[in-house]
């Protein structure tokens, strides 16, 4: 009975998961504390760890259910740079002016906190008819490698699933509850190299300078429209991000040059098309210029969309009867661990407001974690209902 047992403080949670120095690939004890409370209450926990980085995986029900919520999250953080420029102990949660202040207390421990305290609290006092799943990665800040994608893997060899999965990441731009994504960009990186013939700058005829040319594919790339914007995503852009020659003198024509540019793309592309076009900018650049091409891209994942229907309706009716906000849905801002999701189940992300992630002095309002918890258990209520 409901009476058993107190609820489940996603508060006091969210401080204890920040007190964990769980830098990627540190786990820090951020999941050994999540598998000892789980498992308290009943989920079958288990340990997915690859190449050095940890993961969890937690299940309440049957094995096979026919039906199965999901979260999924992250542990990790990223570095909290200078600890003298922090107001607080960056991992000490500490609680004052009515936030909780410390590295992950936004991205994402509250996030965790809340969703795990909601699904403890719902399984203890109106058990479902189905499964409550976690996946909770050690790997989101990092290289996502051995994360979500372990995991995954994982869950297909053991015959696990899950029928539709939430993502706790942080999605509301300023006021809780104010957007859902229901897909994200792609994300592709390339390194160019562009190699000319050294010489004196006195002498540029008996050189062969990479220098105008990589100057001329740098103003093709960045100046080219990709697209206009396609009917759930905003148009796709490309940044340069650096170039760098390494050349400190005035008097020598440089061998070679490098330039990295970064695509956020929609799903117009996909990361081959962009390779190919990527590929043939630089090669008709190497054959005006005479200079040789070298190039190597890393696609961090394709874009993807969640089309708006019963998942998206659910998600945005608990938060709408939670904070009276309608919530916006979309496709903006980075990427997520829900792109490999996607390839298991239908995913949406919802979380709190993000606004200091990442920051010096990350914090986040304690009454927005326990609103957070709320939407979740109203999510997990209406779902099995």
């Amino acid at each position: 009975m409901a009476s058993h047992f107190a609820p489940t403080d996603p508060v006091d949670l969210t401080a204890r998961l920040v007190r964990c120095a769980s830098v990627t690939p540190e786990e820090g004890g951020a999941l050994q504390l999540l598998d000892r409370l789980l498992s308290d209450a009943g989920f079958a926990c288990t340990r997915v760890d690859r190449n050095g980085i940890a993961n969890l995986y937690a299940r309440w029900g049957d094995k096979g259910a026919a039906r199965s919520f999901g979260f999924n999250g992250h542990t990790d953080v990223v570095p909290v740079g200078d600890a003298e420029a922090w107001t607080t102990d960056p991992f000490g949660a500490q609680i004052s002016d009515g936030q909780l202040w410390g590295r992950g207390a936004t991205d994402m421990k509250s996030g965790v906190a809340a969703f795990a305290a909601a699904a403890i609290d719902f399984v203890r006092q109106t058990p479902p008819d189905g499964a409550v799943i976690f996946a909770i990665t050690g790997d989101e800040e990092g290289d996502a490698r051995d994360g979500t994608r372990a995991l995954l893997d994982w869950m297909k060899t053991e015959g696990e699933a899950m029928s539709v999965c939430l993502v706790g990441e942080p999605t509301c731009p300023e006021t809780m509850g104010d957007m859902i994504k229901i897909g994200r960009r792609g994300s592709l990186s390339a390194w160019i190299t562009l190699t000319g013939v050294q010489g004196h700058s006195a002498y540029p005829h008996r050189a062969c300078n990479p220098l105008p040319a990589m100057a001329r594919l740098a103003d093709r790339l960045s100046s080219h429209t990709l697209d206009k914007g396609t009917d759930h995503f905003d148009p796709s852009t490309l940044a340069v991000v650096t170039i760098d020659t390494g050349n400190p003198t005035t008097n020598v024509i440089p061998e070679s040059t490098r330039m990295t540019v970064n695509i956020r793309y929609n799903d117009a592309h996909s990361g081959d098309s962009l390779t190919e076009w990527l590929q043939a900018e630089m090669d008709n650049v190497c054959e005006t210029f005479g200079v040789r091409g070298a190039m190597q891209v890393k696609n961090s994942g394709e874009s993807f969309l969640t089309p708006p229907g019963p998942l998206s309706d659910l998600i945005a009716s608990a938060v709408e009867a939670e904070t009276g906000v309608t919530p916006v849905l979309s496709t903006s801002g980075g990427t997520s661990d829900a792109r490999f999701v996607k390839d298991h189940c239908p995913v949406v992300e919802f979380g709190l407001v993000g606004q200091t992630m990442h920051q010096v002095d990350e914090r986040v309002e304690v009454a927005q974690i326990e609103q957070l918890k709320a939407i979740y258990a109203r999510i997990l209520k209406d779902y099995f209902a």
